[in-house]
């Protein structure tokens, strides 16, 4: 889903490995460099998640903030090596953060009284559940490089997009403090812009009339920089889904629906959500399974070829990743028993099917750049819903379980392809991963409150998180039934159903895919809000006109920009909030 620079030559690749004498890497300044970005991505992904209803390419942003922060203090050197631990770092942090998703999932069964479900967790339950489940991914995964990176060298294009980030940043030319002065300029620019906004500096377009439920239905455009750099870097296809999704859901769908009585006139922007949640979490839940069945060979050829898979002297040794693992697996049978009431028997079966699912996510993301966290965790869903049926509790946290193990162990694979680009030891980065994901689960337990306290699910400046949306639906609709829907949803959400499967087998034409639309991007669409997916397809518009101009010259500068507006919103966010939530600031003025 981002636009990944083109991969170097070979020749060009084995120069990038090559270390000038004296060189270190796994060093005292390199890991705590990597701890503080692992702080820094930790606390702001999970507004960026909720707000935008998944997680742009993180690897690229933690490691320039790495390098930045290592260039800052040094008088000169290669920098990549210890640059590339704080990528790693980043990037686990990041996606254990991802899993707020999991937590506002929860929140929003326990609002709904229909769910008759009353799900949370502490912060220090939070902590535990999360490190516990992404210390298994990371320890998991380590004997997977050298089958998915060395033997098969898979793409995994974000970690090649911040391969090639680190070596251009290493080389200290022109192009490099052209990277360096975009991404500044991003950051400051979105913080500036972001901070005036939320202190009422600047008005707010809260919407375009389009309709008379417009101004209910939020349609119009967000000044927020975030979501035009999203947009830059998802690209113009994704985006161009995304904003037919919005057109469906917030512009058509309300007269539609009120025309056939199906809404009153006064209405109110929950009481649609609620109804077209229904197709588009059909359309995107049957476009991931699908996805997955498809690639169903994925699945045959990856435990065929294990067999064969060898662990280099340089990885982790396989002694301490069985010890790791059965610690942490220990530590998910407590946590998960005692704070979400599961079975230890369930919980035993959960882990037991999480490990294939994990080995197909690894294989999806190498080949396509789609890390099927969401759809993957859906299908455990469905598992669940068939061992336990009824048992939403049981169903959300054995999900979350998937969710967090997948995330964590495609953070360590996309890693050690940057590290396989640079010559970097795989060992290292799987020890600064280890260290990492605590810190992204407790910036993760101390951040996501706060935003949930401070903006909700609900209003205008809600953070309505489609993905959240979209798993609670799932859990409803296996635990409560069909019978509970609208006639009118459950004929919508069988036709997003038929809709995401039609899309997702015709995808898998390459001379026609480009046409057809994504069923994820349409599903995205329809949730967030409508002033969000205008301001994304603009900055996909931005990122294609200038492609068109100079398709050459344009990674040089675009990406960093993006990965800028990105940072600097989401770091302006959560330090906001902060200050909200200690009463050193009010809100208003």
């Amino acid at each position: 889903m981002s636009n990944a620079p083109a991969p170097q030559s070979d020749h060009d690749l084995s120069q990038a490995k090559v270390r000038p004498p004296g060189t270190r890497e796994f060093t005292l300044r390199g890991v705590i460099v990597a701890l503080l970005v692992a702080a820094v991505i930790g606390a702001a992904y999970p507004y960026v998640v909720l707000k935008l209803g998944f997680g742009p390419n993180i690897a690229v942003v933690s490691a320039f903030f790495g390098w930045l922060a290592l260039a800052a203090f040094s008088k000169g050197g290669a920098l990549r090596w210890e640059s590339n631990l704080a990528q790693a770092a980043g990037t686990v942090a990041g996606q254990t953060a991802f899993m707020c998703t999991v937590l506002a999932a929860f929140d929003m069964l326990s609002a709904d009284p229909a769910a008759g479900v009353q799900m949370s967790l502490t912060r220090m339950q939070t902590f535990l559940w999360l490190t516990s489940a992404g210390v298994l991914g990371v320890l998991l995964a380590v004997p997977m490089r050298r089958h998915f990176i060395v033997d098969e060298k898979l793409p995994y294009a974000d970690g090649l997009a911040a391969g090639e980030t680190l070596i251009v940043l290493d080389s200290r030319g022109a192009q490099a403090k052209l990277a360096i002065r975009s991404m500044m300029a991003g950051l400051g620019s979105s913080a500036i812009v972001t901070w005036a906004y939320m202190r009422a500096w600047i008005p707010e377009v809260q919407h375009i009339t389009v309709n008379a439920y417009s101004k209910v239905t939020g349609v119009g455009f967000s000044w927020g920089l975030l979501t035009i750099g999203s947009g830059m870097i998802i690209g113009l296809r994704i985006c161009t889904n995304m904003f037919v999704g919005m057109l469906l859901s917030w512009v058509i769908a309300p007269v539609l629906l009120v025309d056939n009585g199906v809404l009153a006139e006064g209405f109110t922007k929950r009481d649609l959500l609620l109804w077209v949640m229904w197709p588009a979490t059909g359309m995107m839940v049957a476009g991931g399974l699908t996805a997955l069945f498809l690639k169903w060979n994925i699945l045959v050829r990856t435990f065929r070829q294990l067999s064969g898979a060898s662990v280099d002297p340089e990885d982790l040794s396989l002694r301490w990743v069985g010890a790791g693992s059965l610690l942490a697996l220990v530590a998910i049978v407590l946590v998960q028993h005692f704070s979400l009431g599961m079975p230890i028997w369930e919980i035993l079966l959960a882990l037991l099917f999480t490990i294939p699912l994990m080995l197909v996510g690894l294989r999806v993301l190498g080949e396509t750049n789609w890390g099927p966290i969401s759809a993957l965790s859906n299908l455990m869903q469905g598992v669940f819903g068939a061992i336990s049926p009824g048992n939403i509790p049981t169903n959300m946290a054995a999900s979350g379980l998937t969710g967090t193990v997948v995330a964590t162990s495609e953070g360590l694979i996309q890693s050690y392809k940057t590290g396989d680009m640079i010559g970097s030891k795989p060992r290292y980065l799987a020890y600064v991963q280890l260290l990492a994901v605590p810190i992204g689960a407790a910036a993760t337990a101390i951040v996501y409150p706060i935003l949930r306290d401070q903006y909700g699910f609900e209003g205008e400046n809600a953070l309505t998180s489609p993905i959240s949306q979209k798993w609670v639906g799932f859990a409803k609709l296996l635990g409560l039934g069909i019978h509970t829907l609208h006639p009118s949803a459950i004929w919508a959400l069988g036709i997003g159903v038929v809709l995401g499967i039609l899309f997702t087998v015709l995808e898998q034409n390459k001379a026609i895919r480009t046409w057809v639309p994504s069923p994820t991007g349409i599903g995205i669409g329809m949730l967030v809000p409508g002033a969000a997916v205008a301001s994304m397809f603009v900055g996909a518009c931005i990122d294609w006109v200038f492609r068109k101009r100079d398709p050459k010259g344009v990674d040089g500068w675009m990406l960093p920009l993006a990965s800028g507006f990105i940072a600097g919103e989401a770091l302006i966010i959560v330090i906001l909030s902060l200050l909200y939530a200690s009463q050193v600031m009010s809100p208003a003025g």
